[in-house]
C-alpha cells in the first residue's frame, strides 16, 4: 500500500517533477496555497509533508511556509514536514528545523536525495507511532490512554477497550453523562489500526436539524441558499480512520435512514452532488439513553441498532466503582496544580473522606469540577471539603431506606469502613486502628463489603 505524502508546492512545474518523480513510491496529494495546505494536515491523514516555504501571496519570501510550519505543531503534532529551500536560504532552513521541521531539501530539486529524505522521515514516524502505540497500551497502576481505575469494573473495560481496539467491528458505548464515553472511544482508536489516521467527533445532539446533512455528509457550492463554496462532511473527513457518533440517541429518525445507509453501502452523496465517494471508516457511537426503550417507542431504528451494537461496551457510574474515587482525585488535583503552577497541593483526612462518601450523580467530570474548584477558590496547599462544595463527613446526614436490622448494620459498617480509609489515605494498619480492629478483621471486611484499596 502506498504511503501518504503531501505535497505543499505553489509552483505547478514543481509540482508535477514531485508527482511524476515520486507517484510510484507515495499516494500524493498536492496543496498550491497555505489555506489549502493548513485544511489538509489539520485532517491528520498524512505522515510526511514536503513545505515550500514561499507560498501565495508572498511567493518571495518565506513568510507564509514558516507560518504554517509553526501552525502544524499544533494541527498536526505527529505529522513530520519536510521544508524545501533555496540554495542560498541556509539560515531560513535552520530557522525551520527549530520551528520543528524534520528536514530539509533544497532547490532545484535533487529527486535521488529527496527519496532518501523521504525514506528516512517516513521511518521516523513509523519508529514514533509505534512507541506511542505501546506507551498507550500499557494498563500499568490501573490506566489506559488517560483512563484510571482499579476497580474491578474499570479492569473489565480496559479489558474490552483492547479487545475492541484489535478489531474493526462497530461499538456502542453505553453509559450515563459524565462516565467518560468520549475517553474510552478515543482509547479504541488509538489502540487500532487506524490510530494514526484521523478519529472524528460529531455531537449528534449539538447540530441543528437543518444543518446536519450537510455536516454530516458535505454539500457542493450552490447546492442551497448559502452555499457559496463546497464543504467536506465529517464522514468524508473521517475516511481511512475512525467517526464517533455521540449521543447518537439525539438523531432525529430521517437522519438515522441517511446513516445507516451510508454505513450499509460505505458510500456517501454530498448535498446537491451526483458523485459517490466511497468510504473506509470505523464507527463508534456513544449514548446515555436507554436505545432498547426508544426503539420500543419507534423513536430509534432497530436496524440502525443492531448495526451500531456490535461490540456493546457499559461505563458504570463511579459510584459502582468506589475504589477509583480516590486516585481520580489525586490524579485531577496533580494535572490541575500543574496546569496552574501551584505546586504540589494534597487532599486533607476529612477531604478525602468527604470524596468517599458522596454519591457522585455527575460521575468523573463533577469530581474534576469539584476539584477544579478547589483550585479556583483555595490558594493553599491542603484542599478541604468545603473548597470542593462538599459537606464535612462528620456533618453528612445519609438518608437510606432501612427494611431490615441487618441491612441496617451492614450499611453502618461498609460507611465506617469507607470513611476510616478516607481520613487514613488508604493506610490498612491505620485504618484498623481507627475503627479499633485487627488488620485481619478489616481485610475480612473489605472482602465481605468487595472494596479494593491500593495502599499508597
Amino acid at each position: 500500500m502506498q504511503k501518504n505524502l503531501l505535497v505543499i508546492e505553489d509552483e505547478l512545474s514543481v509540482a508535477k517533477q514531485l508527482r511524476w518523480g515520486l507517484g510510484k513510491e507515495y499516494d500524493i496529494t498536492l496543496a498550491a496555497d497555505a489555506d489549502k495546505g493548513r485544511s489538509l494536515l489539520a485532517s491528520g491523514a498524512f505522515p510526511v509533508v514536503t513545505l515550500d516555504l514561499g507560498l501565495p501571496p508572498y511567493p518571495d519570501t518565506p513568510e507564509r511556509g514558516l507560518a504554517l510550519l509553526e501552525e502544524a505543531a499544533v494541527l498536526a503534532p505527529h505529522t513530520r514536514i519536510i521544508v524545501i529551500t533555496g540554495n542560498a536560504e541556509q539560515e531560513t532552513a535552520l530557522a525551520a528545523i527549530a520551528l520543528g521541521a524534520a528536514d530539509f531539501c533544497a532547490k532545484p530539486i535533487d529527486l535521488k536525495i529527496l527519496k532518501i529524505i523521504l525514506a528516512r522521515t517516513f521511518a521516523l514516524h513509523a519508529l514514533e507511532a509505534e512507541n506511542r502505540r505501546l506507551r498507550e497500551q500499557s494498563c500499568q497502576s490501573g490506566s489506559l490512554c488517560g483512563m484510571l481505575g482499579i476497580s474491578s469494573a474499570m479492569t473489565s473495560v480496559f479489558e474490552r477497550i483492547r479487545h475492541a481496539g484489535s478489531t474493526d467491528y462497530p461499538l456502542l458505548i453505553t453509559g450515563s453523562t459524565g462516565t467518560g464515553k468520549e475517553m474510552a472511544a478515543r482509547a479504541v482508536h488509538r489502540l487500532s489500526d487506524r490510530a494514526e489516521k484521523p478519529m472524528v467527533i460529531i455531537n449528534c445532539g449539538a447540530i441543528p436539524e437543518n444543518l446536519l446533512e450537510s455536516e454530516l455528509f458535505g454539500h457542493e457550492k450552490g447546492a442551497f441558499t448559502g452555499a457559496s463554496k463546497q464543504q467536506i462532511g465529517k464522514f468524508e473527513q473521517a475516511d481511512q480512520g475512525t467517526i464517533f457518533l455521540d449521543e447518537i440517541g439525539e438523531l432525529p429518525l430521517p437522519m438515522q435512514v441517511k446513516i445507516l445507509r451510508t454505513l450499509q453501502e460505505a458510500t456517501l452523496e454530498r448535498l446537491g452532488g451526483t458523485r459517490t465517494i466511497h468510504l473506509n471508516i470505523r464507527v463508534i457511537a456513544a449514548t446515555n439513553v436507554n436505545l432498547e426503550e426508544n426503539l420500543k417507542a419507534g423513536t430509534f431504528r432497530e436496524d440502525l441498532f443492531y448495526r451500531l451494537n456490535v461490540i456493546p461496551l457499559h461505563i458504570p457510574d463511579l459510584r459502582q466503582r468506589p475504589e477509583d474515587i480516590l486516585p481520580l482525585a489525586r490524579k485531577f488535583l496533580q494535572e490541575e496544580a500543574q496546569l496552574q503552577k501551584r505546586g504540589q497541593m494534597t487532599f486533607s483526612s476529612s477531604a478525602l473522606a468527604a470524596l468517599t462518601l458522596h454519591t457522585w450523580p455527575g460521575n468523573v467530570r463533577e469530581l474534576q469540577n469539584c476539584v477544579r474548584r478547589a483550585l479556583g477558590t483555595n490558594p493553599n496547599k491542603v484542599v478541604y471539603p468545603a473548597d470542593m462544595g462538599l459537606e464535612e463527613p462528620d456533618s453528612e446526614l445519609e438518608q437510606h431506606k432501612i427494611t431490615t436490622l441487618k441491612q441496617a448494620r451492614e450499611q453502618a459498617e461498609q460507611k465506617a469502613v469507607r470513611q476510616a480509609l478516607g481520613y487514613s489515605n488508604n493506610n490498612i494498619s491505620q485504618a484498623a486502628k481507627l475503627l479499633a480492629i485487627s488488620r485481619p478483621t478489616l481485610h475480612d471486611l473489605l472482602k465481605k463489603h468487595e472494596i479494593q484499596v491500593h495502599e499508597n
